[in-house]
Parts: structure tokens; C-alpha cells; sequence
């Protein structure tokens, strides 16, 4: 209760002041039914759940797969953490975290709520047509959210690379966002076979993963990756990606 309510204070500081304290997984799905929340930001381990479980459920719900989720959590371990990433988080906030650490995370979630139409009109990116690739149909959804909120709407999704590649074959695209561990093919073995053999050479790979390891980041790099976005994502680090994509097309 101690860390639930130094959370609060800080989001009252911070003037937020609709805030309702669940003690568990339960009952913070019980309050999200009856009045879903703008953002739910939770400890990774409750008395009766973890994080990971509580989004998963509310990503299969649909009056809540779309509420905006904040981890706040002293956990470093990828195994546990890439889960709840995958899932499709707006920030990780580590602990202990400052108010300056509370603003930027409010901030990023604030504009994957509502971002700011006429600058996306005027960039128009309505028109483009983009590849999703990523073997979590979660962090597909996700990914989708994020892209639509840029006004982006032709978007077509793929499980695995081999996928993605037959997909390539039959249709251009101006943009392809992929995973990095995926089976079958992965995000690195897609990029190359784009770069080398593919009719679009040229596309616009950007990379979305949670992947920590620096020498497979590195070979990812090598294999011609326009850009890399770790998971989560905010969606200004999405549109500043697309903007110097699009400068340097």
C-alpha cells in the first residue's frame, strides 16, 4: 500500500485527479468494466496475478483491449519483462522514479490517446501502405493502434518473415514494420532477403522489438534496418522515425 500510494501522490502532483487504487488484479478488472480508465498503470507482481496476466485479459476483452497500460516495476529480467511488452505497453516505468520520470511517461500516453490531428493531416500519412510483421497477434493489434492513430489505415499483417515474404511478392508496400524474434523467418533474415532478393529493395524496414542483446541489434543494422524502435514505443518516437524516412527518401 506504501508504493500505491507514494504512485498517487505523484500523479496528484502531477494534476491527475481521477485516480481509483485497486489492491489486485480482480478487482482492477471489475472497476475497468464498469468505468473503463483512460491508462492503467500497474506493479508487476499483485497478490493475485501479474502484470503480464492482467493485460493479456484485458487485450481479450473487448471493451478493454484498447486502454492505455503502464507498468511501473523494479523487474530488469527480459524473459519476464518481454511478455508484457509484446502485449502492447505504452512505457515501462522503472522504480524508484522521479516526478520528471512520471511527466514523460504521462506525456507519451497522453499522446497515444490523442494525438494531434491536423499535424498528422498535413503530413498525410493516410496515403501510405504498410506491412506489420510480428508473430504476437497482440503486439500486432498494438502496432496497428499506434499506426492508426497517425491516420495510417492500409495496413496488412503477417505472423512470421516467410509470410511477410509471400506477402512482398504480390503487393508494394511504402513501409514494413517487423519484430525481430519471430519463428520461421526472422525479423534480421526479412530485412536481408529485402535488401538482396525482393522486387522493393528499397522499402523502409523500421524495427520493432524488444530484443537487448547489442550483437544482434548490430547485425540487424548491418542488414539494412531504416530504423530500430524498442518495445514499448511512444507514438512521437514512431512519427519522428516516418518523418526522417520520409526527409531522406
Amino acid at each position: 500500500m506504501t508504493s500505491t500510494r507514494f504512485i498517487v501522490n505523484q500523479l496528484k502532483n502531477l494534476d491527475v485527479r481521477n485516480i481509483e487504487s485497486c489492491r489486485n488484479g480482480a478487482e482492477a478488472l471489475a472497476s475497468m468494466r464498469r468505468s473503463p480508465p483512460d491508462l492503467v498503470a500497474s506493479s508487476m507482481y499483485l497478490p493475485d496475478m501479474t502484470a503480464t496476466e492482467l493485460i493479456k485479459t484485458m487485450r481479450t476483452d473487448p471493451e478493454l483491449e484498447e486502454v492505455s497500460f503502464m507498468l511501473i516495476s523494479t523487474e530488469t529480467s527480459f524473459a519476464r519483462l518481454d511478455p508484457i511488452r509484446q502485449a502492447g505497453i505504452v512505457a515501462i516505468l522503472p522504480k524508484p522514479f522521479t516526478s520528471d520520470d512520471m511527466r514523460r511517461a504521462l506525456v507519451g500516453t497522453t499522446r497515444f490517446i490523442d494525438t494531434d490531428r491536423a499535424e498528422i493531416e498535413e503530413m498525410g500519412l493516410d496515403e501510405l501502405k504498410v506491412l506489420v510483421v510480428d508473430d504476437s497477434a497482440m503486439a500486432r493489434k498494438h502496432i496497428g493502434r499506434v499506426l492508426r492513430n497517425l491516420g495510417i489505415e492500409n495496413i496488412t499483417e503477417a505472423e512470421n518473415g516467410r509470410e511477410a515474404v509471400a506477402i512482398l511478392e504480390r503487393s508494394f508496400f511504402d513501409m514494413v514494420f517487423t519484430d525481430y524474434n519471430m519463428p520461421e523467418m526472422d525479423g534480421e533474415e526479412l530485412t536481408r532477403h529485402i535488401r538482396e532478393n525482393s522486387m522493393q529493395r528499397s522499402v523502409p524496414v523500421l524495427m520493432v522489438t524488444s530484443e537487448e542483446n547489442g550483437s544482434r541489434l548490430a547485425a540487424v543494422q548491418q542488414a539494412g534496418v531504416s530504423g530500430i524502435c524498442d518495445k514499448p514505443f511512444e507514438t512521437d518516437t514512431v512519427l519522428k522515425m516516418i518523418q526522417d524516412i520520409r526527409a531522406t527518401a
